[in-house]
């Protein structure tokens, strides 16, 4: 079953995870490119491509070269959205990327 993959707009137009994603290199940005495909055909999926955060909103995890990539998402209807992408760097998701994607996840939901 397919779902569709939609980038979170913002009220002035900007897609925040579309943009982060620009300033990445070629094969980042087809390792992740590939991991969100995954994700649209194979949804529901779990570790270790996708882990639940909360309710409602999930992380898929992509390992690239050198680092790690994290894009925060939330599932409505059939409609899989992009809500925050970041390099992680500390063990932990950080609150502030928590926050940014709870806040995005709200509007989406209202």
């Amino acid at each position: 079953m397919c779902f569709e993959v939609l980038f979170y707009r913002t009220e002035s137009g900007r897609e925040p995870v579309r943009e982060w994603m620009k300033g990445l290199s070629r094969q980042e940005k087809r390792v992740i490119g590939g991991d969100i495909k995954t994700v649209q055909y194979g949804w529901p999926l779990g570790m270790p491509v996708v882990r639940k955060l909360e309710p409602g909103l999930w992380e898929i995890r992509s390992r690239l070269d050198r680092r790690i990539a994290r894009i925060l998402f939330t599932v409505v209807g059939k409609r899989i959205i992009l809500l925050h992408g970041f390099i992680k760097k500390a063990q932990r998701t950080p609150q502030v990327d928590l926050r940014v994607a709870r806040e995005r996840q709200a509007r989406v939901e209202s």
